[in-house]
């Protein structure tokens, strides 16, 4: 199904697409650079509107989240297209390609699904959901209309425009953003990204009062620069300490060959980040040390995570530390 596409305008030799900062002018019958946004008549559609490749029901941890109403299942839905490349990028069959299959969800659904599996929120996730742009504002809005209490994540690279940002701001409560580097030569040459403005649109999500995680996944020879990875922990920092930092690793996929990450290095690298960071998790090691939560404050644990299986240990209905009082969590 296609849908009428936001945040584009007229242009002599196309539609200009302002949904994020490519800023693609799209010529009659073409698409932008994330593969879902068409110039159709002369009107900007969008084509992946309500088309899920993605629909499962599983724990918030698994997004990353582990500050955001911890233990709870959630409902993910993704659908394809992205408008960046990840060479290694585990989803690639429906983030670089429009797959053969997928099955149509509209908004209006949400709300019943949500219902019947007995879950209080909903992820958008697997692709990029950036590029699905009008279908997660119109489920958002049905959720919100629905019950407020229902809560709404975003996993996003955070490669977006300021205007459409704002205004899923009004409506996601979660995010979390990949961020793949802290070099800007090598988010432009490897991912046709620009670090500046992800990292202004972390800023943004930030000093709106969402809640915000952040994931980096450590990859040979593109991203394990100590000295680099450092300036990005510290930039955190200058925003808040209390973000929540993932770092995860890699393992071979897409295009790329490169050995998986070493454990060592992350652990390295893992206590560089703990110099600036209050909370720090490094991921797909299934290590509970590095994965659990404890008190910065008096170092009790207070989530227990062994792989998925999920144990709140020490933790208040509010999200505080039992012992000293300190709020960790949304609970």
């Amino acid at each position: 199904m296609n849908m009428n596409a936001l945040f584009s305008s007229q242009k002599e030799e196309g539609i200009l697409c302002n949904l994020c900062p490519h800023e693609c002018i799209i010529e009659e019958n073409k698409t932008g650079f994330c593969k879902t946004r068409k110039n159709i008549s002369s009107e900007l559609n969008s084509i992946n509107y309500a088309e899920v490749t993605g629909f499962e029901i599983e724990p918030i941890e698994k997004k990353p989240l582990f500050h955001f109403k911890p233990g709870k299942n959630i409902l993910s839905l993704g659908s394809w297209g992205c408008n960046l490349i990840c060479p290694y990028c585990q989803n690639h069959q429906i983030s670089q390609e429009i797959p053969e299959y997928s099955k149509k969800i509209y908004p209006n659904a949400i709300p019943n699904l949500i219902e019947k599996y007995k879950v209080g929120g909903i992820a958008f996730t697997y692709s990029e959901p950036i590029v699905w742009f009008e279908y997660v504002l119109d489920a958002c809005r049905e959720i919100k209309n629905y019950d407020l209490d229902i809560y709404t994540i975003m996993v996003s690279n955070g490669y977006i425009k300021k205007e459409p940002l704002e205004l899923l701001l009004q409506y996601i409560d979660a995010f979390n953003i990949d961020l793949k580097t802290f070099d800007s030569e090598t988010y432009k040459k490897i991912f046709n990204g620009d670090l500046e403005k992800i990292k202004e649109n972390i800023k943004i999500i930030f000093e709106k009062n969402a809640h915000i995680e952040i994931t980096t996944l450590i990859v040979p020879d593109i991203n394990e620069n100590l000295q680099e990875l450092e300036e990005e922990f510290k930039w955190i920092s200058s925003l808040s300490s209390k973000i929540p930092l993932h770092i995860n690793k890699y393992f071979p996929r897409y295009k790329y060959s490169k050995k998986a990450t070493d454990i060592g290095k992350l652990i390295e690298i893992y206590q560089i980040a703990k110099k600036h960071l209050e909370f720090v998790y490094i991921g797909n090691i299934w290590d509970p040390k590095y994965e659990s939560t404890y008190c910065p404050e008096c170092g009790e644990l207070l989530v227990e995570r062994k792989g998925y299986n999920i144990k709140i240990v020490n933790l208040n209905e509010n999200g505080g530390c039992i012992k000293c009082g300190r709020k960790v969590m949304e609970m």
